[in-house]
C-alpha cells in the first residue's frame, strides 16, 4: 500500500485544479489498495465538508497563504505519507507569484511530484526564479502535453530523468437517456467565469450570423470565478448581457450562472454541437474543458492556445486566432455544414477516453510512485 499525499485547492472550491486533484485522486483510491490523504489550499472560499472514504481522508485545516504555522502543519501531514503529489500554479500559494511554496518544497522529506499546470514560455525574472526553485526541490516534474514538457526541458532546463508527460484526465461521460437536442444549433461554453474567458467574443461572432437559418444558440455556464467576485463582482457577466443586447442577440444568448453537477453538465454538453474555448491566453497549458469537451465527442472551436493546438492537430474542431470574431464565425459555420466532421470527432472519443480516463492517469501516478520509491531504496 502507498499513502499517496496531495497538496492543492479542493473540493468545495471550485476551480481546475480542485477538479483535477478530486479526480485523480479518487481513481487512485479506488483500487482498494492505495490511500490519499489531502491539504486543502486555502484560495478565500469559505470552507466546507470535503466528500470522504475510507481511503480518501482531507486534512480538516486548509494551509493558508501567509501563515507558517499553516506550512508547518501541511508538512506535518505531508512528511506522513510515502509520495507527494503537489498541483502547481502560480496564483493559488502564497508570496508574490506564489514563492511560499518553495519553503514547504525545501523542507518536505517525502519523494516530491510537482504538477505543473502552467508553465509559461515568456515568464517574468521572478517568474522563471520561482519556477527553478521549485524544479530545484522536486524530485520529478510532470508536464500534460508535449508542448509544456518542451518549455520544460528546453526553457526551464528540467533534465530528462526527472522530466514525465502524463495528460489530463478525463472522466466518462454519463450522458442521460432523456438528452434532448436542440431544433437550434448549440454552442456551448462551460467553466468558471472572469475577464480572459473571452466569451464576448463568440457573442460578437454569433451577431455576424443572423442570416443562418436557424440561428445558433450561444450558451455559457458556469459561476463567475470566486476571486472574480470578490475584486468585481458581476461585473463581467453583466457586460455580457449589455454587449449581446447591444448586438441584437440577446434571445440567442444564455448564461447559466449555476454550477452544475456532472449529470446535469453531461445532459448539457450531449445536446450541443460545437464547444467554443474562445480564451484570450495565449500560454494555457492545459484545459480540462477542452479534454472533457473531446471525450464527449464534440467538435470544438478554441484559439490557438498550446493545448489546443496540440490536442486538435489531428481534427475534431478549428483552430482560430484570439480575440477575432470573424474566424470564429467561419470556423462554426464550416463545421456546422458538414455532418460528417461530428462523426469523426465522435469516433476518436472513443480513443482518447481509453487512453487518458482517469483510472489509466491512476495507474501513471502509482507506477512513478513505484519508481522513486525503488529510487530510494537503492539509495
Amino acid at each position: 500500500m502507498t499513502l499517496f499525499g496531495f497538496l492543492s485547492t479542493y473540493p468545495p472550491t471550485r476551480c481546475g485544479l480542485a477538479t483535477f486533484t478530486a479526480a485523480l485522486a479518487t481513481a487512485v483510491a479506488s483500487n482498494g489498495v492505495d490511500e490519499c490523504l489531502v491539504v486543502r489550499v486555502d484560495d478565500g472560499v469559505p470552507a466546507g465538508p470535503s466528500a470522504t472514504t475510507a481511503r480518501l481522508r482531507v486534512v480538516p485545516e486548509m494551509l493558508k497563504p501567509g501563515s507558517a504555522a499553516d506550512r508547518e502543519a501541511a508538512l506535518a501531514a505531508l512528511d506522513a505519507c510515502d509520495v507527494v503529489v503537489i498541483q502547481h500554479e502560480y496564483g493559488i500559494y502564497g508570496g508574490p507569484d506564489g514563492e511560499e511554496i518553495v519553503d514547504l518544497l525545501e523542507r518536505l522529506r517525502t519523494p516530491r511530484i510537482v504538477v505543473m499546470h502552467t508553465v509559461l514560455p515568456s515568464p517574468t525574472a521572478h517568474q522563471r526564479s520561482v519556477t527553478a526553485r521549485i524544479i530545484e526541490n522536486s524530485d520529478v516534474v510532470v508536464a500534460m502535453t508535449s508542448t509544456a514538457a518542451s518549455l520544460l526541458s528546453h526553457e526551464y532546463g528540467v533534465p530528462d530523468e526527472r522530466l514525465r508527460m502524463i495528460p489530463h484526465g478525463v472522466d466518462e461521460w454519463r450522458v442521460p437517456v432523456s438528452s434532448a437536442h436542440s431544433s437550434r444549433p448549440v454552442l456551448l461554453t462551460w467553466g468558471l467565469l472572469g475577464p480572459g474567458k473571452g466569451i464576448e467574443w463568440v457573442i460578437r461572432a454569433l451577431a455576424t450570423m443572423k442570416e443562418l437559418t436557424p440561428q445558433p444558440v450561444y450558451r455559457v455556464l458556469g459561476q463567475t470565478h470566486p476571486k472574480v467576485v470578490r475584486e468585481d463582482g458581476e461585473r463581467y457577466r453583466r457586460s455580457l448581457w449589455a454587449l449581446a443586447d447591444e448586438l441584437g442577440v440577446g434571445g440567442a444568448v444564455e448564461i447559466d450562472p449555476r454550477y452544475l453537477e456532472m449529470d446535469e453538465l453531461a445532459e448539457q454538453v450531449a445536446a450541443a454541437d460545437i464547444v467554443v474555448l474562445p480564451y484570450d491566453s495565449h500560454d494555457q497549458a492545459t484545459s480540462g474543458v477542452l479534454v472533457e469537451a473531446m471525450a464527449a465527442g464534440k467538435l470544438v472551436v478554441a484559439t490557438r492556445f498550446p493545448h489546443a493546438i496540440e490536442m486538435l492537430a489531428g481534427g475534431g474542431g478549428a483552430l482560430v486566432a484570439h480575440q477575432d470574431p470573424d474566424a470564429i464565425a467561419s470556423a462554426v459555420r464550416g463545421l456546422l455544414e458538414d455532418p460528417r466532421l461530428a462523426m469523426d470527432a465522435a469516433a476518436r472519443s472513443r480513443d482518447l477516453t481509453s487512453v487518458t480516463g482517469w483510472n489509466s492517469i491512476a495507474d501513471r501516478y502509482r507506477a512513478l510512485a513505484a519508481e522513486l520509491s525503488m529510487a530510494g531504496s537503492r539509495r
